[in-house]
């Protein structure tokens, strides 16, 4: 596949992009560096809280800010764009008008690989900021594609935006038992058949096995497609892997 330049937009927030960045080298299949794929990486930490941006209904300071970072790639003549930030998806539709350079949808592409695996009418629970939750913006494509969305408790939302803010954010860490203690609770309790991972601080938390299996890493979608899209290959074993609940 012929090789092509990836444009990243990042920053929201930054650990989440060095993740991204950290992901791809490790899921590349590369013995020399010349293996790996070539990347622009605007890692534009000064961009608003995407949260705060909708929920505060500022979106277009937001997009204005955008705009010049799609200039910048426009002009250094990226082939495609990705944006790993799951929240700031809820502007897809508004930044793709800006640009004929095709931007990859995390959130479609995520469901997509959930119904390639999975059967529809599966109940799958939403780990992501209030306003991913409170915009559909995941909700609305699980419905699309047949499958049924869980959202959070207000208890359980209120933990997982604290791990989100005050531990990724605030610290670079979290403890592992707090967020696999919430899903642990979506697959038992409310009777989930799987758990997507739609925010890019929770993916930074290294989850174990009893949890594992039956998530699907937005992030890690999106690390697979940007690899494919710009003529690099994925190594053998790291592609998604995830089967949903016992049930």
């Amino acid at each position: 596949m012929r090789r092509s330049l990836l444009g990243v937009i990042g920053g929201m927030g930054p650990k989440a992009t060095s993740f991204f960045f950290e992901r791809v080298i490790e899921f590349t299949e590369a013995e020399a560096d010349q293996d790996h794929i070539d990347m622009i990486i605007l890692n534009h930490a000064s961009l608003p809280d995407r949260t705060s941006s909708i929920l505060e209904r500022k979106d277009q300071q937001f997009l204005r800010l955008i705009q010049a970072d799609i200039a910048l790639l426009e002009h250094a003549e990226v082939s495609n764009i990705v944006i790993p930030c799951n929240t700031a998806h809820r502007f897809f539709e508004d930044i793709q008008a800006m640009t004929a350079i095709p931007i990859v949808n995390m959130v479609r592409e995520t469901v997509e690989e959930l119904l390639a695996k999975h059967k529809a009418n599966r109940k799958i629970g939403i780990l992501a900021t209030d306003a991913t939750l409170q915009t559909d913006i995941y909700s609305d494509v699980l419905r699309q594609y047949g499958l049924e969305p869980f959202i959070p408790s207000p208890s359980m939302q209120q933990s997982i935006m604290s791990i989100i803010y005050e531990d990724i954010k605030k610290t670079g860490h979290s403890d592992s038992r707090v967020l696999e203690g919430i899903m642990t609770e979506m697959l038992q309790r409310e009777k989930c058949d799987g758990v997507v991972l739609a925010c890019t601080e929770l993916s930074c938390i290294e989850l174990g096995e009893s949890v594992r299996p039956y998530c699907i890493d937005a992030l890690d979608v999106l690390v697979n497609r940007s690899i494919t899209l710009s003529g690099g290959t994925i190594k053998p074993g790291l592609k998604i892997k995830t089967h949903l609940s016992r049930k």
